[in-house]
């Protein structure tokens, strides 16, 4: 069977396509073929070396694909069954903790770039009915985040007000939530196209941060002069903005460092502020499990910027190193 490899020192050009054994389940586990992924920020840094990686390693945290065969002691699925992986091998359930959140798929153990996968059975769910494999590939990560950021930590309520940054997977899947369950929403990008495409899926209003450099301020009086509610904060930095944006009592939660710099705000913004910044990655099995029930009761769909070849992952990379894209970028057998 096929598969993606990291190098040493891993790099771009170095992920090298290679052919070994076919995998076979043991009694606990399922053999899924693995038709899509799609790219985080987290697979950048680990193809990049940023965060190492064993050489030799399979790469790309999400995977989405169909059971073909199932170990003796496996009861949950049967053949036939269409899957998406889990971020966490090693948490199911219950809050965070060390030993949970400890090993990330294609990190610390094998990813999802690889034709064939047999995982124990709790590293998969099931797919939302209605979706292909290149949408349901884009859940376990940014579908995720998003989903506990809001709905599980914050546990937003119709009237609230939310605020994504850009239009990068998270934050679309923030927005698409965020409607879901009837709050309103304020985005921010540097773009107008981007920004009109944004107002199309739902956001109430947009503001061009390129435009209005002090925009922390103009999303307060976007919303109502009180400020937002929840920022999905995706971007590090600089925190400046963000905590102008937000009301007294509002949270930050910290999912994202595409600035790869370090945060940065006056401490008496969260001490007046009365405020919460909570960091989290990604979310357990069972928030998964929630998630996708309520996905298919909605009809959510998610943005799919472009689709590659598994083949041709490098190009990939290079085009969600341009930050051109709309959504998410997608990898497909």
């Amino acid at each position: 069977m096929k598969r993606i490899e990291l190098s040493s020192p891993a790099t771009i050009d170095g992920l090298r396509l290679t052919e070994v054994a076919p995998a076979t389940p043991a009694p606990h586990e399922v053999l899924v073929k693995i038709s899509a992924s799609s790219l985080n920020f987290h697979d950048y840094l680990v193809a990049v070396g940023i965060l190492p990686a064993a050489a030799g390693r399979v790469p790309m945290s999400d995977g989405a694909g169909e059971v073909v065969e199932v170990g003796s002691e496996v009861t949950e699925f049967a053949a036939g069954d269409r899957v998406i992986g889990t971020f966490f091998p090693d948490w199911l359930d219950g809050p965070a903790t060390a030993a949970k959140t400890t090993r990330m798929r294609g990190d610390q153990v094998d990813g999802f770039a690889s034709e064939y996968v047999a995982l124990p059975a709790q590293a998969f769910t099931k797919i939302p009915a209605g979706m292909t494999h290149e949408e349901a590939a884009t859940l376990p990560c940014a579908g995720l985040t998003a989903w506990r950021a809001l709905m599980v930590e914050g546990k937003v309520k119709p009237g609230d007000t939310v605020l994504i940054e850009g239009s990068g997977g998270v934050s679309i899947f923030a927005l698409q939530f965020a409607k879901m369950a009837g709050a309103n929403v304020i985005a921010i990008s540097s773009r107008e196209d981007k920004l009109a495409r944004l107002r199309d899926l739902g956001a109430n209003h947009v503001v061009n941060y390129v435009e209005v450099p002090e925009w922390g301020k103009r999303v307060r009086e976007l919303s109502g002069g009180n400020g937002v509610d929840h920022v999905v904060e995706v971007v590090g930095g600089d925190l400046t903005q963000v905590m102008r944006a937000r009301r007294v009592g509002g949270n930050v939660y910290m999912i994202g460092a595409l600035s790869r710099k370090p945060v940065e705000f006056m401490a008496g913004a969260i001490i007046n502020g009365n405020s919460s910044i909570i960091g989290l990655t990604v979310g357990s099995r069972q928030h998964q499990q929630d998630m996708v029930r309520a996905i298919e009761a909605n009809g959510l769909k998610p943005a799919v910027d472009r689709i590659f070849p598994f083949e041709e992952i490098g190009q990939a990379f290079r085009y969600q190193e341009a930050r051109a894209h709309f959504g998410k970028i997608c990898l497909s057998w």
